[in-house]
């Protein structure tokens, strides 16, 4: 497998090389369409509406976030699967919007998608 790295929306707004995917369900704030350049915004793979309003991003709550994430993402084989197979040719860049880098969906949706056997993942707070 390439390799697979999470980055800030805010910060790599530009095309670097990678497979850039979008994996936040709302698009973020304060950046055009035309002006993040991303090969897909994949709403299917990010948190549930429901699971994100939840967490609202507190730390305290991140770890049993992740377990529920992880949930979702078992009942996304398919979605999972495909994002594994691009992974297998080319670097991916998973894009998020949230302000902290080790606290947030795509960290958990990295760690996951790297456990090719898809076994839950032991510490899903890195």
């Amino acid at each position: 497998m390439k390799e697979i790295v999470i980055k800030r929306v805010y910060g790599c707004k530009k095309d670097d090389g990678t497979y850039r995917i979008l994996t936040d369900r709302l698009w973020p704030r304060g950046i055009k369409k035309t002006d993040l350049q991303i090969d897909e915004w994949n709403r299917e793979i990010s948190p549930s509406p429901e699971l994100r309003k939840w967490f609202d991003h507190k730390e305290e709550r991140f770890e049993e976030f992740a377990k529920r994430y992880i949930g979702e993402l078992d009942a996304k084989k398919q979605e999972v699967q495909r994002l594994r197979s691009i992974a297998q040719r080319t670097p991916l860049s998973l894009l998020y919007g949230a302000k902290d880098p080790l606290i947030n969906h795509a960290a958990v949706l990295r760690e996951y998608l790297l456990n090719i056997e898809g076994k839950k993942i032991k510490d899903p707070c890195l």
